[in-house]
């Protein structure tokens, strides 16, 4: 661990309770379970590895998809994801896309951001490759179709920070985005999930 994530890791108590602004804990929710204009289960990416990934081996679990990046003061929750995805195994999939979208707190390459989190956090969970989540021309396709109503049916709020979580029902419907400052194992999060 770097001076840097140690640093981190010890300001990250604190700098939830002071940023748990509306902005960084906002919560959306598809109250009227909206349903998507364009299937979840159509969408592919690349792994961390640089195999394909294709979402429709996802059907009938729930899928936590969340933005992350290893130099940020919200990187400790990685051990609350890798707890999440070791506590509900088979009925949920927990799923990280490395993005450098804000502050440039990602590292450069693939290989180095997987073995910083499998040595720092444990992460056996879904990897991704490094990518762009925010609405510019090169974003990546999963994000795209989290981020647009036209795909997704209801939401058009991009990753304002890294740490947002969207969630996928089992039927590939988006019920749920959480900000950045929404802790993996919240109350908010465990009840969507158990939903």
């Amino acid at each position: 661990m770097t001076i840097k994530q140690f640093v981190i890791q010890k300001i990250y108590p604190l700098l939830i309770k002071f940023l748990r602004s509306e902005k960084s804990h906002l919560i959306l929710q598809n109250n009227k379970n909206t349903t998507p204009l364009f299937s979840f289960y159509q969408l592919k990416a690349i792994t961390i590895s640089g195999t394909e990934f294709d979402y429709a081996t996802l059907k009938s679990k729930k899928v936590l998809l969340v933005n992350t990046a290893s130099d940020c003061g919200f990187t400790p929750q990685f051990t609350a994801l890798q707890k999440l995805n070791e506590q509900f195994g088979s009925q949920l999939e927990v799923i990280g896309f490395p993005a450098n979208d804000f502050k440039e707190q990602e590292k450069n390459d693939n290989e180095e951001i997987a073995a910083f989190c499998r040595k720092n956090y444990g992460v056996t969970f879904t990897m991704m490759q490094k990518s762009k989540v925010i609405k510019t021309s090169q974003q990546n396709p999963v994000f795209r179709w989290l981020t647009h109503a036209s795909l997704n049916g209801w939401n058009d709020h991009q990753p304002n920070w890294n740490f947002c979580k969207y969630l996928i029902n089992e039927q590939g419907v988006l019920t749920h985005y959480f900000g950045p400052s929404v802790e993996p194992m919240s109350k908010e999060i465990l009840k969507a999930i158990k939903a």
